[in-house]
């Protein structure tokens, strides 16, 4: 088995954890999968917890609290708006309008007509 680049557009290339308690979920999947947790810099100064396994970073930790737990998967695009222009034509929600973040792309998250939650991200290395 093979494992796509994060940037490969259609692959799910992150995940995303939101919660009331992100220590405590640390620690949990940290035990339960193994993973290898570490604090990554951001551009503006802050800090987001970072999974790893191996060398492969596979997502992370929110570092803004959620009132309940939950995942977000990130599906790579060549172009965020148009892929949420295209998903709203489909009956998607805009939870969170397309947004740059520095230093990782550009990104907006939605709900499917299902009402399952998921994002779009275009990163920096593919806008050129």
């Amino acid at each position: 088995m093979s494992l796509l680049d994060m940037t490969t557009p259609g692959n799910a290339g992150w995940i995303d954890h939101a919660g009331p308690d992100q220590s405590a979920a640390k620690a949990f999947y940290a035990e339960v999968l193994g993973w290898n947790i570490t604090d990554m810099p951001m551009q503006d100064g802050s800090s987001y917890s970072a999974v790893a396994i191996g060398e492969t970073t596979i997502g992370g930790f929110s570092p803004v609290p959620a009132e309940q737990g939950g995942w977000t998967i990130y599906f790579t695009v060549p172009d965020v708006d148009a892929s949420v222009a295209e998903a709203s034509s489909r009956g998607a929600t805009v939870v969170t309008p397309p947004g740059d973040v520095p230093g990782v792309g550009r990104m907006a998250t939605l709900t499917d007509p299902q009402g399952a939650r998921f994002a779009l991200i275009t990163y920096e290395s593919m806008m050129a």
